[in-house]
């Protein structure tokens, strides 16, 4: 809780207890330095320990620590830029950790805040090793700044650096990661809505963390940015594509089988540049579907009116040569064209295919990494370009982090 180097030896009992009580009704995180003089005054104007803090006077403590003002923050590199928000690269003056700080601006018309107001909503009830952590919010009139975590790179920059050839295990590790986050979503009626690599985020551990929120619990599935950049269809499931608004968690689960493939073969499985090209892609490997294998189908308008040629499913195997028998199936149970018969996240971490992982990934607490047990490590992946990965410190990574947007 506490950075004891800050504090001369004779650092008291009676004074560590009290520490330990702010940090209980405060809820703050775990590696705060509490700024010099601040115990003395709040042990004059604060209530007895045996009272909670109201509400009001638990958000004056925080914001006397310097939660919730920006002069907390140092600034450092800019990271990327939308039409509502910039993301940097900062730095905590609280913690002494790199942050990165989502500067969302308040005066853009319409749309932009709601989706960062929904996003800080879900942010601050999900506590997951596989989800990126929101650490403080600030508000201004002029912009609402996201306090998140900072991880070095997403996982589309992570396939570039090795190549697209990453070590098999690998694979399974980040997997494993992405169902674990996705599963805790889900028990808790959340759905992510948006998967794709560029919002999977890798520290240099190799923890991998499922980022912005921001259509999570949304209406519909946007097609298109704030800035009228058209939103990426490759992860976009067959029944949202054909105008489907009914959502389930399986909504998630076909873009999971989708970013599967990717890490295994190197490329994305459906590349499509409109709605008619993305099925034409999905049909073309995986067959027309038929009323036998997602019932209702020969009733959807959208469906008739594309008039699809019959194509016959083609064996996954021959596009993903690198999956085993285990992958393949996997695979497939992701790529369901009836939503409802897909696998589901707590599922599919049973799935024999992650056997190799052990049996004690299953019986972690939620908030700790799966990288605590010493089974479970990175391999060195065969096209990566750095010698030294995965290495604690030395990747000097300072690239644009697409996440956030």
């Amino acid at each position: 809780f506490v950075n004891h180097k800050k504090f001369p030896q004779e650092f008291s009992i009676e004074k560590h207890s009290f520490i330990q009580d702010l940090n209980k009704r405060l809820s703050l995180p775990a590696d705060i330095r509490i700024p010099d003089g601040y115990l003395e005054k709040l042990q004059l104007s604060s209530p007895p320990f045996d009272q909670p803090l109201s509400r009001r006077s638990r958000r004056a403590s925080l914001s006397e620590i310097g939660f919730g003002k920006l002069e907390s923050y140092i600034k450092l590199d800019k990271l990327g830029e939308g039409t509502y928000a910039t993301v940097f690269k900062g730095r905590s003056k609280l913690t002494d950790n790199l942050v990165a700080l989502k500067e969302i601006r308040l005066e853009h018309e319409e749309g932009a805040p709601c989706t960062a107001i929904r996003e800080v909503s879900l942010l601050k009830d999900l506590k997951h090793a596989n989800i990126v952590t929101l650490h403080d919010i600030v508000h201004t009139d002029k912009s609402l700044t996201l306090v998140f975590e900072y991880l070095d790179k997403d996982l589309k920059q992570y396939m570039d650096d090795c190549g697209n050839i990453m070590s098999m295990h690998n694979v399974k590790v980040f997997l494993f990661q992405i169902l674990r986050g996705l599963s805790y979503c889900h028990k808790r009626k959340v759905l992510h809505r948006d998967l794709k690599p560029q919002n999977l985020l890798i520290n240099e551990r190799g923890e991998l963390k499922l980022a912005d929120f921001g259509l999570a619990r949304a209406k519909s599935v946007p097609t298109k940015t704030y800035s009228n950049e058209v939103v990426t269809l490759w992860y976009r499931p067959p029944d949202v594509l054909l105008g489907s608004s009914e959502y389930s968690t399986q909504i998630d689960m076909w873009g999971v089988g989708c970013i599967f493939y990717e890490m295994a073969a190197g490329r994305p499985l459906f590349p499509g540049s409109t709605v008619e090209d993305e099925l034409h892609l999905i049909f073309r490997l995986l067959g027309t579907p038929t009323e036998e294998n997602w019932p209702g189908i020969s009733s959807i308008e959208e469906f008739k009116s594309y008039n699809f040629p019959k194509y016959k499913p083609q064996p996954l195997i021959n596009h993903a040569p690198r999956l085993d028998g285990e992958g393949i199936e996997l695979l497939l149970a992701f790529l369901r064209y009836e939503s409802k018969k897909r696998v589901s996240a707590d599922e599919a971490m049973k799935h024999s295919h992650f056997r190799q992982l052990g049996m004690r990934v299953h019986t972690l607490p939620e908030s700790v990494s799966i990288f605590t047990l010493k089974e479970v490590q990175l391999q060195r992946d065969p096209g990566y370009r750095n010698s030294s990965y995965p290495e604690s410190g030395n990747n000097k990574i300072n690239r644009r982090q697409s996440m956030l947007f």
